[in-house]
């Protein structure tokens, strides 16, 4: 039997969405656009990084291949690799949406074909009946925001009322979610969790993915900070995903870093957290080690989407790419004959567009292990082959929807 590992690089897009106009992000390129400022010398920043965007290991995967055939030119500064090692192709994305659940349960072999509840874009984004219930059932004094925000910037704008008044900060974006900013001793880190609880029931009738629970600390503007006690609260998914496929089947899924609260804690077996990527690196090297016959071994590297896509960093995440990038030989040391690790995405994030959200783009796809020859699986048209992928090499029976491409 085999193992597999399913990495996610939350928000790396590699652009050519077919249906980008229609969520108007046409042009849109996350790799191509990071790419292309440090190649004029706008991704550098002293003691970080400085020069063209350097990923010779998933080069040698195919990523500039990938980026070829899904946005139609190379990355500025980067040259196609001599030789290519493993599976590698782009996938676009079928479900109604570009943001986190839909991208990974699309990946997990189940599209999202419902429409989301999203909120007003423009003036008070929530329903005053909305916010008097929870009002009333959290019992709040009120609540602050109320609109479209940066969560970094809203906190900043609004952190010390906050901690004034006792009124929690309420936001929304693009996304189909519901944010809630609180300072973990000042409002405290339990009462928002059980905050977001009493907001997720009440959401359900509004169609919303994700409640979102954003805890900081510090004693002003200038010092506030998210911390890493985030927590996300989704629905669940409006079928079995692979995940409930492998447990139904006895095996376990080690769910490392936001993956359980993706899938509302549901078929993720054993859940292990930890915060930023250098940490949830080190947490899946060990689940390698530790993953059975049968096991998959699913991470979700957040860095690239929270701390960098968002806050549009395109230092921080050609940083933080080429520090993934030299991690990979780490996980190809630990391999075993029948393992099979695949690099992806759930949706893009390019730092150099405009506003602060997600954007529509294809995913790059990048398979490789042990006995895995070298070949393009071209553009897929659903992340859901990726899911079906992995079903297959574990010996699962096909799903309902995508389709391998071993």
């Amino acid at each position: 039997m085999a193992r597999a590992f399913l990495f996610v690089l939350d928000s790396f897009g590699v652009g050519g969405a077919p249906d980008a106009t229609a969520y108007g992000d046409e042009g849109a390129d996350t790799l191509g656009h990071i790419a292309e400022f440090c190649a004029a010398g706008v991704g550098d920043r002293e003691g970080l990084r400085a020069g063209p965007l350097l990923l010779p290991n998933m080069s040698a995967l195919g990523l500039m291949q990938i980026a070829q055939m899904a946005s139609g030119s190379l990355p500025a500064g980067m040259d196609l690799p001599e030789r290519v090692f493993g599976l590698h192709g782009a996938a676009s994305e079928v479900s109604k949406g570009k943001d986190t659940p839909s991208g990974h349960w699309e990946i997990a072999g189940t599209p999202v074909r419902f429409d989301w509840g999203y909120f007003p874009t423009e003036g008070e984004a929530f329903p005053p009946e909305l916010v008097a219930a929870i009002c009333e059932k959290a019992d709040l004094p009120g609540i602050l925001g109320n609109c479209h925000a940066s969560g970094t910037d809203i906190i900043a704008r609004l952190g010390e009322e906050h901690c004034r008044t006792g009124k929690p900060i309420c936001y929304t974006s693009s996304d189909s979610v519901f944010q809630i900013a609180a300072h973990e001793q000042a409002f405290g880190l339990e009462r928002l969790l059980r905050l977001c609880e009493i907001v997720r029931e009440l959401l359900d009738p509004y169609r919303i993915g994700r409640v979102i629970a954003r805890p900081f600390v510090g004693t002003s503007a200038s010092t506030f900070e998210r911390t890493g006690n985030r927590r996300d609260y989704s629905v669940l998914p409006p079928e079995p995903t692979l995940l409930d496929r492998l447990s139904e089947a006895g095996r376990t899924v080690h769910a490392i870093g936001k993956i359980g609260d993706i899938f509302a804690h549901q078929g993720t077996g054993r859940e292990i957290k930890a915060n930023g990527n250098a940490a949830l690196m080190e947490a899946t090297l060990k689940a390698v080690e530790e993953a059975e016959d049968g096991d998959l071994v699913f991470t979700n590297f957040v860095d690239f989407d929270m701390l960098y896509g968002h806050r549009r960093d395109v230092p921080g995440y050609a940083a933080a790419l080429e520090a993934f990038d030299l991690w990979l030989p780490d996980v190809y040391r630990k391999l075993e004959p029948g393992d099979m690790v695949i690099l992806t995405a759930d949706h893009g994030c390019d730092p150099t567009w405009r506003g602060t959200d997600h954007t529509r783009e294809r995913v790059p796809v990048m398979a490789f292990g042990p006995g895995i020859r070298a070949r393009s699986i071209g553009i897929r048209d659903s992340y859901a082959d990726i899911g079906e992928t992995i079903a297959a090499h574990l010996g699962l029976e096909p799903g309902r929807y995508g389709r391998s491409f071993l």
